[in-house]
């Protein structure tokens, strides 16, 4: 395993990262708030308003457990923003899709994220590509071909 890099310019970098994400989530818990959510309800809200998706599908990408998924989605059902239904593909499989009301809470959610998506609109489409793959290469991700 490689020594960890100390010099001050990984260290900057390293404490911008987080800069990044603390204000990123101090942002998305406020407009999950104005919608009387809490920020794990609206990452998977917004997740699922990309694509309906099972509950084991959802806890992989937001890294967690299956049974905090299944905790939320039940939130969001009795709320009327999710529903359960059967996997076209899989009808053993229940996925879980946003509702009408849900994919506007969704919208309404991205919309209101100035601070994730306003310093993105200062770069050119080639400096976003780059952050992308360089953030993907980051973690060992494979970046997708893009505009250059």
């Amino acid at each position: 395993m490689p020594t960890p890099r100390t010099d001050p310019l990984t260290l900057e970098v390293v404490e911008l990262i987080g800069t990044v994400v603390a204000r990123y989530y101090e942002e998305y818990e406020r407009a999950a708030a104005r919608h009387s959510l809490t920020g794990a309800q609206a990452r998977v809200l917004g997740l699922l308003s990309i694509d309906p998706l099972p509950m084991r599908r959802i806890a992989q990408k937001l890294k967690c457990e299956p049974s905090n998924i299944t905790g939320i989605v039940d939130r969001l059902e009795a709320r009327g923003l999710v529903e359960r239904r059967p996997d076209p593909a899989d009808r053993r499989v229940k996925l879980a899709a946003p509702t009408e009301e849900g994919r506007a809470t969704a919208h309404h959610l991205r919309e209101s994220l100035h601070f994730a998506r306003e310093p993105l609109g200062d770069l050119t489409e080639v400096e976003r590509a780059l952050l992308r793959d360089l953030l993907k290469r980051m973690l060992g991700e494979v970046p997708e071909p893009g505009p250059r």
